[in-house]
C-alpha cells in the first residue's frame, strides 16, 4: 500500500504546487477500506457521507467524502509521507 500512498502524495503535490489547486476531494465507497486507509494515512479529513452519490452497477451508492487543502500540506505531502515511512522503518513511528 506504500506505493499507492506515494503515488497519491505525488499527485496531490502536483495539483497544489504545479496546477495551483487549493483543495482536492476524494469520494470513496464506505466498504472500500483500503482506499480509505490510503487517504487517511496521508492526512485527508473525512467530511461526511454523500448518500446515493454515484450510480454504480445499477444502483445509487453512498460515498464518504474526504478532502485536503494546501494549508494541510506545509512543505509538500510527499515529503511528509516520506518522513512517516522513514519513522516506521526506524521504529520511531507513533
Amino acid at each position: 500500500m506504500a506505493g499507492s500512498s506515494t503515488a497519491l502524495a505525488m499527485a496531490i503535490d502536483h495539483c497544489f504546487f504545479v496546477v495551483g489547486l487549493h483543495r482536492v476531494e476524494a469520494s470513496i465507497r464506505p466498504e472500500n477500506h483500503a482506499s480509505r486507509r490510503v487517504v487517511e494515512k496521508l492526512g485527508f479529513h473525512e467530511e461526511g457521507l454523500r448518500r446515493r452519490y454515484l450510480h454504480i452497477n445499477g444502483a445509487w451508492r453512498d460515498h464518504l467524502c474526504y478532502a485536503i487543502t494546501i494549508e494541510d500540506v506545509h512543505g509538500g505531502l510527499l515529503a511528509r509521507w516520506r518522513g512517516i515511512l522513514s519513522a516506521q522503518r526506524s521504529g520511531t513511528a507513533s
